[in-house]
Formats: structure tokens, sequence, C-alpha cells
């Protein structure tokens, strides 16, 4: 028993096991073979119909037999994945040609499950009658099958290319594929122009297939792109619904669409439309409604009399799938490995795949008909002597004797004396004699014409041409997609898509966020908002639904929220939190908030932190096409976060900054080169690591500086008493230094005139105004306003509005 056992490594083992296994699932179940453009499961449905009759002159079948069968016989494996297979080779919108025709429930294109299978029928489809042509004359190989008690064919004759007028998708281990459904008429062209010429360029056949022609027809725009697919395998196009317009009663319009991108699931279209409508993402839609029936697919958009048409599509193509991309990948097995194959490599190995089986076909008619004129002969020289041939099979023992008898007389080959002694009656009439020399001319001459063929490639390849020229006549239709030479560029225009409303947009230091309509805001005072207890309003602004609200955050991230995009909330109720809308850290929270309505417009964003970076950079860095989570706006060091967020017009701005142990420092902006969105700037001042930067903020027409400090001393200073400096110095100070119990600045900003103060401790708040605070110089600690053992310390002063 332990001499069984091995000893191997584990890598070793499940290398090996996972590559057979993925050996198999590419060579034998999710990629289809280049010669008749089938995966396994499909050609052995397709085989254990044939094989059972259930063709398309027959009746219909029940799906659960044919099933069964295939699992019975072929494919061992789940029911459901063989019957969807099957399913799908009858669905109209998915094959360009149906390969099986199902009577029942089939699913649809909204992407509704079949009928279960012991309720739908099926058969062969007419045209499925071309893949299976010959089959039983050793035109392909067979296999044993899963259990040795019956044999499949390894693949079909497939008397057309299927693999692209039907296409294919699947994905493997390792390997995907995606081969677009073409036109039946234009793929055999092209198959003749590469038999005629081996020679061909790709161009020559893009004049003959113009590109995919998909079954639910559609637009495809870029020929570049469909030229490279072709040349390599891989390429990326557009497609896009057929769209188009009607006017209604009362100058509404309706916009129409009748034709939808291959594989598109029309529900979930017209749910993702109406959403639009819904949620107002655009402008104008005032209903949507699937109108199809029996005549074929129709949406209907209706649209208000006032609404942008053209705009309303444009935001469609872009926002839903009414446009796709549809990307080649056109991987099949050849030679029994993998390869991703362009046109011309695909014509060819299914050219070279017709010249084996017209040669197999060929080669088993020759022997066959040789066999029936050695037969045809014997039996003309045995009419020749009848009456001898009687008088020897009368005198023999039985029928066996006679053979031997007649073998031994004449010489006649044991084949040729078996047909004489089996030749019943009838058949020694003049008329019969007459059918065996005709049948004896017909065989010299199909004989002639088999030995041409199998000895002349030309031959063979006339009749290549002759049977897909064939299957042309019968089966070719119009093509159903239009080629477009050009990508069409979509340009969204926020005028049209959005209403323009008046609004007022407001942010809270925690993070609630809102928009309020003119109505709501002017019936109540601006103190009147909704917030929780101990929350403050950081940013307000009148502004309308055109324009994007950029928040910037402690973190050195910034949000970009459309306005049209805030809910409408109203001004005593509290808004939505950002973090249902962003992913934000725990103690990541809004610094500064600013719209925007173009960002071409000449603005500097300069963002300041704490450990005294400072960065500027133009606001065009910030425009974004994706705004559903949070974007860098500033790489920061461990420990650092962005402490003030200040907008320049023309970078050059007088600055002043302020640290917690009242270091000043006062410098223009242009000392600050501009820089990109990823960078972490340069030194704005040089900070002690016991400090930090507490205000920054440019001087415009403001006059003083207050600053409060934890222990409760509000101090005013002229602006005029700070000389200009330069960037990344240390500053003067602005505190007197003391040692024992030393202030510390908790917060401030520059004034002009009169501002209120406001502080906050653990417990209280204070309010008091600037104008009450006597003005002092440098090294002046400022006043004290409130008790600092009563009040506690002073954690948050802010300036909360000019009076």
């Amino acid at each position: 028993m332990t001499d069984s056992i091995q000893q191997l490594k584990l890598e070793d083992v499940i290398g090996d096991r996972f590559g057979r296994y993925s050996k198999y699932v590419i060579q034998d179940r999710a990629i289809p073979d280049v010669r008749d453009g089938l995966k396994p499961v499909q050609r052995r449905i397709l085989y254990a119909m044939y094989k059972e009759n259930n063709t398309f002159e027959k009746n219909y079948r029940k799906s659960a037999k044919t099933v069964g069968n295939v699992i019975g016989n072929y494919h061992p494996h789940g029911e459901s994945s063989i019957y969807d297979a099957m399913v799908r080779l009858g669905q109209e919108w998915k094959m360009r040609e149906e390969l099986i025709l199902i009577h029942g429930n089939k699913g649809s294109v909204d992407g509704d499950p079949p009928a279960a299978m012991r309720y739908t029928e099926a058969k062969l489809s007419k045209i499925s009658n071309e893949m299976l042509r010959d089959i039983n004359k050793n035109t392909v190989k067979f296999m044993n099958n899963f259990d040795d008690t019956e044999v499949e064919p390894t693949v079909l004759p497939a008397k057309f290319p299927n693999l692209l007028v039907n296409g294919s998708t699947g994905i493997s281990a390792g390997y995907a594929t995606d081969i677009p459904p073409h036109n039946l008429e234009e793929v055999i062209d092209a198959t003749l122009k590469v038999i005629d010429k081996p020679s061909v360029k790709v161009d020559e056949l893009m004049e003959i297939i113009k590109g995919p022609d998909f079954p639910t027809g559609a637009i495809i725009q870029g020929r570049e792109e469909i030229k490279r697919a072709y040349a390599t395998g891989k390429g990326r196009i557009i497609v896009r619904s057929k769209v188009t317009t009607e006017e209604m009663r009362g100058g509404k319009t309706l916009i129409v669409i009748d034709e939808l991108p291959f594989e598109v699931n029309k529900a979930n279209l017209v749910k993702k439309i109406d959403e639009i409508r819904a949620d107002k993402k655009v402008d104008g839609i005032l209903e949507v409604r699937d109108e199809t029936d029996r005549e074929g697919l129709r949406i209907a958009v209706e649209l208000r009399k006032d609404a942008n048409t053209e705009g309303i599509i444009n935001y469609l193509y872009k926002r839903t799938d009414l446009q796709v991309t549809y990307n080649f990948n056109m991987v099949a097995i050849s030679d029994r490995a993998p390869k991703r194959l362009g046109l011309k490599e695909i014509l060819a190995s299914y050219v070279k795949h017709q010249k084996e089986v017209i040669t197999n076909r060929s080669q088993y008619e020759l022997e066959h008909a040789e066999k029936r004129m050695h037969i045809i002969q014997g039996l003309m020289k045995a009419l020749s002597i009848l009456d001898e041939v009687i008088r020897i099979i009368r005198e023999s023992d039985n029928k066996k004797n006679a053979k031997s008898n007649l073998i031994e007389a004449y010489g006649f080959t044991e084949m040729q004396a078996e047909a004489i002694v089996m030749l019943q009656l009838y058949r020694l009439t003049n008329t019969d004699i007459v059918e065996l020399e005709t049948e004896h001319s017909d065989l010299e001459y199909t004989i002639n014409q088999l030995r041409e063929i199998l000895g002349s490639e030309s031959k063979l390849l006339s009749v290549i041409k002759r049977e897909l020229k064939s299957i042309k006549k019968e089966y070719s239709t119009e093509r159903r997609t239009l080629i477009e030479d050009e990508i069409e560029t979509i340009e969204l225009e926020k005028e049209v898509l959005i209403t323009k409303e008046d609004t007022f947009v407001s942010l809270t230091k925690d993070g609630y966020v809102k928009r309020t309509s003119p109505r709501s805001f002017n019936a109540s005072t601006v103190e009147e908002i909704g917030m929780k207890e101990e929350d403050r309003l950081i940013f307000l602004k009148e502004t309308h639904t055109l324009e994007q609200l950029l928040v910037f955050t402690n973190h050195g991230n910034y949000l970009v929220i459309p306005v049209n995009e805030l809910q409408d909330i109203r001004w005593k109720d509290n808004g939505q939190h950002l973090s249902s809308r962003f992913n934000l850290k725990q103690d990541e929270y809004p610094v500064k908030a600013v719209t925007v309505e173009n960002y071409d417009a000449p603005l500097f964003v300069v963002t300041t932190t704490k450990k005294g970076q400072i960065k500027v950079t133009a606001l065009k860095q910030f425009e974004a096409v994706r705004i559903k989570r949070p974007i860098v706006c500033m790489n920061l060091k461990a420990g650092d976060e962005v402490t003030a967020v200040n907008f320049s017009a023309h970078g050059k701005d007088d600055m002043l900054f302020v640290t917690a142990k009242g270091m000043t420092l006062r410098y223009t902006l242009d000392n600050v080169n501009e820089t990109g969105l990823k960078s972490q700037g340069v030194k704005a001042m040089n900070v002690k690591k016991d400090d930090e930067i507490v205000i920054h903020q440019f001087i415009h027409d403001e006059t003083h500086l207050v600053t409060v400090s934890n222990r409760g001393a509000v101090k005013r200073t002229d602006l005029s008493v700070f000389e200009e400096g330069g960037r990344s110095q240390v500053g003067s100070m602005l505190l007197k230094d003391i040692k024992s119990k030393p202030h510390r600045i908790v917060g401030g900003g520059l004034i002009q005139g009169d501002a209120r103060i406001v502080m906050q401790s653990a417990q209280s708040q204070f309010e008091t105004t600037a104008r009450s605070v006597r003005v002092t110089g440098k090294y002046v600690n400022g006043s004290f306003v409130v008790e600092e053992e009563q009040f506690g310390i002073v954690e948050e002063a802010y300036i909360e509005q000019q009076i």
C-alpha cells in the first residue's frame, strides 16, 4: 500500500492540475473553434438534434428531450448550462442567423429568462442543415464520447463561415473572446475573395465586409477601429442606437428608439432613462414609454416643447446604454490552441477547413462510386449471359455455393457475385437493363469528376466556391447595421441639461451641506439655519444650479458636488452630510468651500498646512470627470493637515501667517511657484516642531488682525505693524512670551472695521466685538475678556461675521 504513495511538492501538483483544467476550459468549453465557430456544447447540441432527426423539415420536439440526450450521450454537465446554450442559439436578437428554432417562450431582449425546457419545443433551423451537411460522409473526424459508448464530431463541416456570421463570446482561464456577428452575404463574398486572391489585404476585404452586422441593427462608428480590429484581432468601436424624432401635438417632441446596440438590455435601458427623468438629471423629459409590440422594438421618450432635443439625445448617448463600446477580441481555437486572429486569418482557416471537408467527402464518394461501378459492371455482364447464370444458380446447392460457382465459372468477384444472387427477377426486364447502362454512364462521369477534384486544387476550390455561392443565394439577407466613418464626439452643455435655477448653498463645519430655494431662505434669518447644536456655518453663497461646489478638507482632499445634485432642503432643516455622498475618513472635515461655474477662470487655489507647507494650483487643475470620491489636492506629510484654503485672482496677493505661539510672517503670494495637484507644495513659514500655523489669510481691505488665546485674551493689532518678509522665514513675535502659563493662539482673523468674535470652551460660549478690544502693538498678549478659571480653556475662536 505504501509503495503507491507519491511524495510530491504541493505547488507542482496544483500547477499540473490547474494546467490541465485550464487546457480543458480553453479548448473544450469557452472558446469557439475557428473552423465551425462553435463551442463544444453548441456542437454537441446541433449534432444530437441532427442524429435524432430533429431537423428543419420535421416537427418540433420537446427541448427537455434534446437536453437529456445531450447530457446522456455527449455533454455530462448541468442541464441549465446546456439549455441556456441551446436557447441562445435560437434567440434572434443574439444570433445573426439562428441555428435552432424554438417554439415557446425563449426569453426576450429585456433579459427575461426562457420558459423551462419542459414547456418549450425546438428543432434545427434550415441553415443548420448547412452546418451539418455531409457529416455522414467522413468529412470530419469523430472521437469517442465521455464513456466510449458513442462517437461525436470534433468539428462540423460548416458550409458557411459561422464564426464570423454569428460571432462568439466567452471567458476561459487566461483567455476571453468577443467576436461580433457579420452579414452572411458579405462574409461569403470575402471568403470567395480569399480563395481567388490568397494575398488579399485587409483594405480589400473591408470593401466587401463593411464591418459587423448585429442582429439588433444599430449604428457603428469608427471605420479605422474596425480596420485595426480586422488586422490585429483587437479593436474598439462605438455602437449607438438608431434614434429618430417625431413632432407631437402642442409642440412636443418624441424621441423614438427602434434599434439598440448588441446585447443591451432594453428593460434596463428604459429604467435608466426613467431614473434620469425622475432625478431631473437632464431637463425636459416628461415621460418614458416602452412601446415595443409585434411590429418591432420601440422606446418613446416624450419631451417638453421647449426642451433641447439634441442636448437630451447626447446626454442619453453619454450616460446610458443608448451608446456602448464594443471591444473586438477575436480569439478562437486554431490547431488546438487559442489564438487571436485577424479577419484574413479566420477566413483562410475556414478555407483550409473546407478543403479538408471537400477532399474527405470526395474520397468517400469516390470509394462508394467505384464500389457501385464494380457491382454495375458485374450485373451488366451477368445479364449478357443471363441463361448461363440462371442455370448455374439453379444447379447450386445454396446461396454460398451459387456465389462460388459464378466466381469459378465467369471470374466474378465476391461483391459482384453477391449482387447477382440477390438480384430480383423483376430487374431482368429490358427497362432495367437500360437503367443499369444509364447508371453506369452516370457513375463513370461522377468518378471522373471526383478524381479531378482530388487531383486538382483549382477544381477543389471551384467546388468550395460553387457551394458557398449556393448558400449565399439561399440564405443572404440585407445588412441591418449602419457603418459610419468617424466616432462622433459628444459635448454636453450644462445649460442644455440642467435648468438654471437660483439657489443658496450652505456648508457647516461638521460637514452638513444643502441647497435652499430663495423662497425658503428669505422666509427666515441667517441665524435660523437648521443645524446641530454645536455646529456652525462656514460657507453660504447665493448661486445657481449650473455651478459646482468644491469642498476642501483637512486631509488634503477636495470634493466636487454639482449644485443641481444637492438635495433641496428647507433653510430651517439640517442638511445632508458629506459622508452620505463621499467615503470620508473618521477625522476628516471641511475647511473651505467655493462654487465654480467655469474652471478656465483665472483663479488660483492656495492651500496651507499647520506644519507650514503652502502650494498654489490653478483652478483648471481641479476640473474632474469622476466626482464620486474625494480627490487628492495636496499630498501631506505624516501628522500634517490642511488648516486654510484661500483663492487668488492674480497670484500676487499680500498674505499674513500667524502661528499658535504668536509668530507672524507677511509676504506676497508671487514668492510661491505654481504646482500641480499631487505635489506637497513648498515651505511657507519656518514653523518649530511644537508650533503650528492657525491663521493664514490674504490682506485686501482689512485693517486689523484679531487673535484669541487659549487663556481668553483677545488682541487687536493694526496690520501696519507687520513688515514684509520672505517665504520660509521664521517671522516676528506677536505675543509676549510667558514661561509659566504661555498664551497660545487658538483662532481669529483679519477684519475691516468691527466684527463679532465667538469664543468656545468645553462648557461655555462667549461673544464679544472687535471694537470693544483696544488696539495694541506687538509683544502684548491682549485683553482678557473671560475669566479663565470660570470659562475654562478656550478651544476654538472665530470671526463670525462683519457687523
